[in-house]
């Protein structure tokens, strides 16, 4: 799987889990380059505290496109260490 914005490549890997469809890549999978830390949280009822990285490729921003539990709640302690996107980010095969 591929995570693709502003038409580079964010993340690849076989080895994705797909939560609530959403496809959640291995931290490692995921070009650090592209990832900026930003203060956004929110909290999920089971998978617990979510944190949120910007996006920035080649000068453009996508705020809060990427989000982690650093520290899930037992249920979804499975996803830890694994990234997600969302707002325009195409996952493609």
């Amino acid at each position: 799987m591929k995570a693709i914005w502003n038409n580079r490549v964010i993340a690849e890997s076989d080895d994705t889990i797909v939560v609530e469809r959403n496809h959640y890549f291995p931290k490692d999978s995921v070009n650090p380059e592209f990832l900026r830390e930003c203060s956004t949280q929110t909290t999920c009822p089971w998978k617990g505290l979510a944190s949120y990285y910007t996006l920035e490729v080649d000068g453009k921003q996508n705020p809060d496109a990427a989000w982690y539990y650093p520290a899930p709640k037992a249920e979804a302690v499975h996803i830890t260490n694994y990234i997600a996107f969302w707002k325009g980010v195409q996952i493609t095969e």
